[in-house]
């Protein structure tokens, strides 16, 4: 090429390709096989592909950005085929006495590929105990003494390494997810009936609703108290926590007391003699409820109407102002919609990016955007879908039919759009009544398998992703 372009020139014209065209410049020589592997070309197709992370989530190890794009191109491609034995190695994990009843990610969900990365889940039972797993291994890694009750719930704080525990009679603890041992101690007066980690800016914290109808903010990992209040007369309340953690969603389901939402900040910093800085959305009979994690602070509820015959969705920007008091929250409704009467209350509900609402009822997976266009109809499992997990590139559904399903997110067009991909089995209906949970993380899916004599156990599914594979670059 006569004038020859310099390096400076070639990287401005290479910053214009996509990744395959760029391992066709690097075979032409050696000069534009230097430029085409330069670090910030493709740390910057990256950070375009997965918009959603930001450049500190990115966990590189001792990878070079270029080795990161092909290893996580290859490990979507695996992910949307789903291939036995040649995509992921399935494996059944062993070793609680009674039915699983709560299960987390210990793990970060950083994506990892230079060997380093490990994905761990603690799970509590009705056995008393709470466990750590190694799922590519799938091993043990420390089971607690018999606690005093059965465990009912486990939230964690993965940046932390911790996991905290909550028993039918209300008693807290926390965990070192590395060991087992306990860290501290507190005891509700009655039972719990929701349990929300929160890794605030300001330190983590845990809100616990107990049975009584008030909220319990505490210090992690001390569980010092911060704050108490009532959110409702002596009912269980389930609890939401905003993406960024300054908000609260205290609802009460299908009761005639419309639900509260929080500012976390005036529960962490009390003042004396004023209530927190709390609002009550209009609206009664709260079916479920969802934040859009691409938003900080917008929420989905679904509800009856004013005359409690139909289902309708509303989303709400929350926000706050000074007052002569302090700060009031504001709650501006910015979408409402009505779902299809042949729709059955959903019983599962979770938001993607800050457009999709995923509902859940029965055996139907349906997508809708937040003006009620409905984007799809999914009814992919012969028994009803008993749990969900969604994040930015894949939704899993469980089901009793025991198998969990796959969905890709193309997020080509200017809505995602959601492909159902492929089963993933569980065993045999002889032995087992179906999948009750499912998580994941960014290279496995874990279920808990429901025994037919009064146990679970966990079914592991790891994706392989040796090297990136030039095969799997669009």
């Amino acid at each position: 090429m006569e004038p020859q372009l310099g390096f400076h020139e070639l990287l401005h014209v290479f910053s214009f390709l996509e990744a395959r065209d760029l391992l066709c410049a690097a075979q032409v020589d050696k000069v534009w096989n230097e430029v085409s592997g330069t670090k910030e070309l493709w740390r910057q197709l990256c950070l375009r592909r997965w918009s959603s992370c930001k450049a500190s989530q990115i966990t590189l190890g001792t990878q070079t950005w270029k080795e990161y794009y092909l290893c996580r191109s290859e490990l979507e491609f695996r992910m949307e085929c789903g291939r036995p034995e040649k995509d992921f190695i399935c494996k059944a994990i062993a070793g609680h006495t009674g039915e699983i009843d709560e299960l987390a990610y210990i793990s970060t969900n950083a994506c990892r590929f230079d060997g380093q990365g490990k994905s761990t889940v603690c799970t509590v039972s009705s056995d008393s105990t709470v466990r750590a797993w190694d799922v590519q291994e799938g091993t043990e890694i420390w089971s607690s003494p018999l606690q005093p009750a059965a465990l009912v719930n486990v939230v964690t704080f993965p940046r932390l390494q911790l996991a905290v525990t909550v028993d039918e009679r209300g008693l807290i603890k926390v965990w070192e997810a590395e060991n087992g041992w306990e860290r501290a101690s507190f005891c509700l007066p009655t039972f719990s009936s929701a349990l929300q980690a929160c890794d605030h800016q300001e330190g983590p914290f845990l809100l616990v609703a107990c049975a009584e109808g008030f909220l319990y903010v505490l210090t992690v990992p001390q569980l010092q108290l911060r704050s108490r209040t009532r959110v409702s007369p002596s009912s269980p309340t389930s609890l939401l926590c905003s993406p960024d953690c300054q908000w609260v969603f205290a609802s009460t389901q299908n009761s005639d007391l419309g639900p509260k939402v929080l500012h976390t900040r005036s529960l962490l910093c009390p003042v004396e003699d004023r209530p927190p800085a709390s609002a009550t959305p209009p609206i009664w009979l709260t079916c479920r409820a969802c934040w859009a994690p691409d938003e900080t602070a917008r929420l989905m509820v679904t509800h009856r109407n004013d005359n409690s015959m139909q289902l309708v969705v509303t989303t709400y920007e929350l926000g706050t102002k000074q007052s002569q008091e302090g700060v009031d929250v504001v709650v501006q409704q910015v979408a409402r919609f009505l779902l299809p009467d042949t729709m059955m209350p959903p019983h599962l509900m979770k938001g993607h990016g800050s457009q999709v609402i995923l509902l859940v009822s029965g055996l139907e997976l349906a997508l809708f955007t937040i003006h009620g266009v409905q984007l799809a109809v999914f009814q992919d499992h012969q028994r009803p879908i008993t749990s969900m997990w969604v994040d930015q590139s894949r939704v899993v559904t469980a089901s009793f039919d025991l198998s969990l399903r796959v969905y890709m997110w193309n997020k080509e067009k200017k809505v995602p759009v959601l492909k159902s991909c492929y089963h993933l089995l569980g065993g045999s209906h002889r032995w087992a009544s179906g999948f009750t949970h499912v998580e994941g993380d960014s290279t496995s899916i874990v279920g808990v398998e429901a025994r037919n004599i009064g146990t679970s156990i966990l079914r592991s599914y790891c994706f392989r992703v040796q090297r990136g594979s030039d095969d799997c670059i669009d």
